[in-house]
């Protein structure tokens, strides 16, 4: 609760959590489970899954889950969504093939929004097959969901299914490119167009020393990775403060909406303040 209240007292408006059922070596967490959790303890701050593996789940169980959520902490989730990827043993360990991850993810998508809306759902698809499916109580407002990868087909996705995209390792030239293929996918299937909430999603690593910055978040990324730095520095900013606002800005200026900010320094006791610091100078870039 105490890190939380910092974390509200400086400006932050949202956490992200990630999702993952058996990653690399076993590792991780359950990404509902813990947003769940965390949106009990300070009803001002919003909670976001970024992102979560629905590939490896049922539609109609993880529609409950969502409409749980709206209940307990109205108008304070976003949902992240991905097919994974960076681990094909989880996928394959969850009965999953592979291959199949975007299409059962487009068919899961179209489940749960309906769901959501609070229809009668009737689906039959190469992967699901639901017969008269209801979730009630309809949320009364809505989770917006927001879909990750970096693939075109990642982002017909999120034109077709979602209320923005979140992104990640990309210049601000493809995430410019990236919004307008979303706008295309949108149209081409003759979709309402959202009030779009597109994201960017970077590890950043932040001190005054940008040497230090940049060996903070070297050794943040290789540990979780287990991947040499070199292969992620060129999208991920590390400096100063100033100097990551600056990187993050054109971002903004492409169309982010939001950002999920991984923040790493030299002394963990430091993120909440280094990352508030970042909040801060972006803004003024930005007024």
């Amino acid at each position: 609760m105490q890190l939380l209240g910092n974390i509200s007292e400086h400006g932050f408006d949202h956490l992200f959590m990630a999702d993952h059922v058996s990653f690399r070596n076993g590792s991780g967490t359950d990404g509902f489970v813990e947003v769940a959790a965390l949106s009990q303890l300070d009803p001002r701050i919003g909670v976001m899954i970024s992102i979560y593996l629905l590939p490896l789940r049922h539609p109609l169980p993880v529609a409950r889950q969502l409409a749980t959520m709206a209940r307990i902490a109205p108008g304070r989730m976003i949902f992240g969504v991905g097919i994974g990827g960076d681990d094909r043993h989880e996928v394959e360990v969850c009965g999953v093939d592979p291959a199949t991850r975007g299409k059962r993810t487009n068919e899961a998508l179209h489940i749960i929004r309906h769901l959501m809306e609070g229809e009668e759902v009737s689906f039959s698809g190469d992967h699901f097959t639901i017969e008269a499916a209801t979730i009630r109580p309809t949320p009364k407002q809505t989770i917006p969901i927001i879909v990750g990868g970096r693939s075109n087909a990642a982002l017909v996705r999120a034109g077709r299914y979602g209320d923005g995209w979140i992104g990640v390792w990309c210049s601000p030239r493809r995430y410019a490119e990236a919004v307008g293929i979303i706008s295309e996918a949108c149209a081409e299937v003759d979709r309402e167009t959202p009030n779009w909430l597109h994201g960017y999603q970077p590890w950043v690593g932040v001190d005054e020393s940008p040497k230090r910055a940049r060996a903070a978040v070297a050794k943040g990324m290789e540990s979780f990775y287990q991947l040499p730095f070199e292969q992620f520095e060129r999208y991920t900013p590390f400096g100063t403060p100033q100097q990551i606002a600056e990187q993050l800005a054109p971002y903004a200026e492409a169309g982010s909406r939001l950002f999920n900010l991984k923040v790493v320094t030299h002394d963990p006791a430091d993120e909440v303040v280094l990352g508030a610091s970042v909040k801060s100078e972006l803004e003024k870039l930005l007024a």
